[in-house]
This record gives structure tokens, C-alpha cells and sequence, in this order.
């Protein structure tokens, strides 16, 4: 049986999924689908100071060989041949940054991750430098001035970091976000990486032009950042360079999305008006936008959101972005300890089934979408001696939920049709009380994959169907049907109303915490 099994599974594709909290190696059947395998690191974050957050660079590259060889070996033990393996493709997590020197193949610092809120002061000087009627960030970015982006996180690096200032004078320092860095490393590192990213990555360093599609003199001039540390941009669906090392070496690392630019592959959104929302570390909902840039009046991003191939065009997509989602669960284990693993937030929520009047509002790197508001910070209020540590993992979840429906109302303003139901993925949808909980929120269904993992199937798809690899078909009548799970709304669009302007109550109260940022200090 395992040998006519080994024949008949035709070509693999490999997907490294680098994520804020964890690492994760999975292997796809390129005919079905199909997932066969994969392994997962979870990631340490470093928090040095309040509102800073760090991450090891050559922690994250490790865990990605370690993935890469756990599931190797899981495969061998299914009897699967890996060198079916035809491709690999990258997703990451977007907006975190790294310099790195090119002839040590050394870090100059830890990756400065995108929930980092270091550069507040950065972000406040540099926008008094934006003239008022003429916001040419915005208009060549399609972002705010933010310390979400990675072009704030570069210049401080430049400002504070006296190896990363040395690095740059001698001409040694390449920067890049985590893909950049993988795929350095991966196809070589000093000796002969391929130092590249792809569009949608580029398109949030707010050094990319969204427009022309390269990196802008204008905006590097403004963020003084010198253009030779600069990776080249690529198409997110080509061969870049092959893998080095390891059991997988010679395969060709052949796709690259950013992480949620993946999930809205994986989901298979290759429409306009398609959109799907991942609830990871943050919650990221996307919609396609087709070939043109649609610009938001109420707090979205426009960025890119996928080129599958050097000569095919580039798909835009409007994005709310919330920075806390999964990281509260997180936070509520690591911090709090009232979890032991994020597993038993749904057992605490069970219990009581509502938060009694709770809200938790967990602005921890202030609001993001649809506010922008900086100053804000995480709190929990309406409490009463009655209540428990099970309605503050209720109103955790509720928070997920409530921030949700912030960016799809967004959403709905700017297109102008309302989404009919919400295509979901992401780790925390496996979380059932959540999934319904959101139905109730946003008064629409639920619609899940029952393979969540579309953020590394989307990279898998870009990888396989690069030119020169070509095992992956993105036409659609060969795109493979999926099963979903629906959540329908339980509760009546009254109370649903009442709980959802409750919320946005609390969100008021809390903004403003933060007044004069403390003086940003300098690094050895």
C-alpha cells in the first residue's frame, strides 16, 4: 500500500508561514490542496521597555530550519518522498525590520517588530515635516504616518544604533522585513543570498511607491534612509534563488507574500470585492480592490495586495488593521496567568457565556484602524465585585469581535456594498465560541475554511505556480472546491447594537492616556 501510495501524490509544495508568535513549515499537495504535514516553533518577543518589541532575528531564521526538518522527517514517516517537494514559498509577518551585515551575515540589532511603539517620537517630528495640503506619504503609500511601518523603525535604527550607523558608512548593512531576511539567508547568506522582497511586503516599508510599483527617491529622501541597503523588488510568484542547505537544499524558494497577502490567496479572493479577515497576533481584514488603488475615508490602507508573476498585473486591496486580537489571549496567559494555554479561553468564556457588562479594550500599541490613535492604551472597564476571571475572558473575546466590526463598517462605507458574510481564517478560528460570538457582532455569517491555514496555503499557491516551477494551477475551474463551516447570528441585531455602541463608549475612554511621550533614549 505505502509505496503505490508514495506513486500516486504527484508534486508538493512547501510554505514557510513566519508569523508574530510562531514559526510554521507546511507541505501542500499542489492537485488537492491538500495539507500533509507541518511543524511548529513558537517565537519569543522581547518587550525591553514599555511599548518596545523585539524579536531575534537568528531565533526566527533557526526555527524555520527547524521546521523545515521536523517536517521532513514526519513526511518520511507517511512514507512520502520529499524530494516531491517542487517549491517553497514565504509568508511573513509584515512591517517588522532588519539590518543586517552582509559580510558577517550578523543581525546589527533585533528585528524591531511591527507592534513596537519606540518611535512615537519619530512619527510626531516627521509628520510636522508633511505639508497639510499635500500629504504625498499617503498619496504614494496609501498609509499613515505610523510607527506601524517599517520605514519609522529603519530611521530609528539609523538615529540610535551606532552598529547600524557604522554598517551603513562602510557600505555593509542590507535592511529588509522578515522575508527579505529569510530569503537571504536561505539561498546563501554571504555567500551569494539573494537580497530581494516582494511588492506586497515592499508596500509596507512606506519606502514603495504603490503606483510605479519601486521604491521612491522622494520618500527615502524624506525618511533618510540611503537606497543601496535596499532590497530589490520582485513579483510575489517567481523563482528568486534556491535553497542552500538543509534536507530540502536546491528546491527554489519561487513565492513570497507577505502574511495577510497570502490569506487572501489561500482564501482564494482573486475577485473585486472578495475580502477575508484573519484573526492571528493582530486582525486583519482585506478586501481586493482589482487593478485600481481605491483610497479610504475612514481609516483603511490601501496597499498591494498580490502580483502572481513578473508579467502579470498587480491587484490592489483596501485593509483594516488591528494590531491586538490573539496577542490579548496571549497576554492574558504570559502576563496575567489566568490561561495556562491559549486553548482554555474558550472553557473560561464557556462558563459564563457573556462578560456581564465587561469591556476590555486592548489598545497595548494604542488603536489602530479605524482610528489611529496612538495615545490610546488598553483598558477593562464596567467591572462590578461580580465580576470573574471568565467574564474578562469573555470580553477578551468580545474585544476581537467589536474591533472586527469596526473594520468591516469602514469596509462597507468605502465600496459601498456591504459584504453579504465574512470569509475567516487564522489560528484563533479554530475557537468556536469566538466564531459565533462574531456572527453576533457583525449580524452576518461566518464562513471558515475547515483547513485554516490559508496564509501559508496562499504562499504554497504563489510558489507552485511561478514560472520555470509551474505544478500549481491558479486557473479557477482548477482551483480545488473547499469545505466551510458556517456561524449564523444567534442573537437578535438589537442587542447586538446596543453591546457594539457599549463598545465604541469604551473605546472613547481609552484615548488619551498617553500625553507627552516620554524622550526616546539611545542604544549602546
Amino acid at each position: 500500500m505505502a509505496a503505490s501510495n508514495k506513486a500516486v501524490l504527484g508534486p508538493l509544495v512547501g510554505a514557510v508561514d513566519q508569523g508574530t508568535s510562531s514559526t510554521r513549515f507546511l507541505v501542500f499537495n499542489s492537485k488537492t490542496a491538500e495539507l500533509l504535514s507541518h511543524h511548529q516553533v513558537e517565537i519569543k518577543q522581547e518587550f525591553p521597555r514599555e511599548g518596545w518589541v523585539e524579536q531575534d532575528p537568528k531565533e526566527i531564521l533557526h526555527s524555520v530550519y527547524e521546521c523545515i526538518e521536523k517536517t521532513c522527517e514526519k513526511l518520511g514517516q507517511l512514507n512520502i518522498d520529499i524530494s516531491n517537494i517542487k517549491a517553497i514559498g514565504v509568508s511573513n509577518q509584515r512591517e517588522t525590520t532588519v539590518v543586517w551585515d552582509k559580510i558577517t551575515g550578523e543581525p546589527l540589532y533585533n528585528a524591531v517588530v511591527w507592534l513596537d511603539l519606540r518611535t512615537q517620537s519619530t512619527v510626531e517630528s516627521l509628520s510636522k515635516r508633511i505639508p497639510g495640503n499635500n500629504n504625498f506619504v499617503k498619496s504614494k503609500t496609501g498609509l499613515p504616518l505610523s510607527t506601524y511601518f517599517s520605514a519609522v523603525k529603519l530611521r530609528w535604527l539609523l538615529d540610535n544604533v551606532r552598529k547600524v550607523q557604522k554598517a551603513v558608512e562602510e557600505k555593509r548593512a542590507l535592511f529588509g522585513t522578515i522575508d527579505s531576511w529569510l530569503i537571504w539567508s536561505l539561498t546563501g547568506g554571504v555567500n551569494g543570498g539573494v537580497h530581494c522582497t516582494d511588492v506586497t511586503n515592499a508596500s509596507r516599508t512606506m519606502l514603495f511607491n504603490i503606483h510605479s510599483l519601486e521604491w521612491d527617491k522622494q520618500l527615502c529622501e524624506f525618511f533618510g534612509i540611503p537606497m543601496e541597503i535596499l532590497p530589490n523588488v520582485r513579483s510575489s510568484s517567481e523563482i528568486y534563488g534556491l535553497m542552500k542547505a538543509g534536507a530540502l537544499e536546491g528546491v527554489p524558494i519561487s513565492g513570497c507574500l507577505g502574511d495577510q497577502s497570502a490569506a487572501l490567496v489561500g482564501q482564494m479572493c482573486f475577485q473585486i470585492g472578495q475580502a477575508k479577515n484573519t484573526y492571528g497576533t493582530g486582525c486583519f481584514l482585506l478586501c481586493n480592490t482589482g487593478h485600481k488603488c481605491v483610497f479610504s475615508d475612514h481609516g483603511l490602507l490601501t496597499t498591494v495586495a498580490y502580483k502572481l508573476g513578473r508579467d502579470k498585473p498587480v491587484y490592489y486591496a483596501l485593509e483594516g488593521s488591528v494590531a491586538i486580537a490573539g496577542a490579548v489571549i496571549r497576554w492574558l496567559r504570559d502576563n496575567l496567568g489566568i490561561i495556562k494555554t491559549s486553548e482554555e479561553i474558550e472553557k473560561l468564556a464557556k462558563e459564563v457565556g457573556t462578560s456581564y457588562g465587561c469591556y476590555f479594550v486592548p489598545a497595548f500599541s494604542g488603536l489602530y484602524a479605524p482610528y489611529w490613535e496612538p495615545s490610546a492604551r488598553g483598558i477593562i472597564c464596567g467591572l462590578t465585585q461580580f465580576t470573574n476571571k471568565c467574564h474578562i475572558a469573555f470580553a477578551a473575546l468580545e474585544a476581537v469581535c467589536f474591533q472586527t466590526r469596526e473594520i468591516l463598517d469602514a469596509m462597507n462605507r468605502d465600496c459601498g456594498i456591504p459584504l453579504s458574510h465574512l470569509q475567516v481564517d487564522g489560528g484563533m478560528t479554530s475557537n468556536k465560541i469566538l466564531m459565533q460570538l462574531q456572527a453576533d457582532i457583525l449580524y452576518i455569517p461566518v464562513v471558515k475554511p475547515s483547513m485554516p491555514e490559508t496564509t501559508a496555503l496562499g504562499a504554497a499557491m504563489a510558489a507552485g505556480a511561478a514560472e520555470g516551477v509551474g505544478v500549481w494551477s491558479l486557473e479557477p475551474e482548477d482551483l480545488s472546491a473547499v469545505t466551510m463551516e458556517r456561524f449564523e447570528p444567534q442573537i437578535n441585531a438589537e442587542e447586538s447594537e446596543i453591546r457594539y455602541s457599549t463598545w465604541k463608549k469604551a473605546v472613547m475612554k481609552s484615548m488619551g492616556w498617553v500625553t507627552t511621550q516620554s524622550p526616546e533614549s539611545g542604544i549602546p
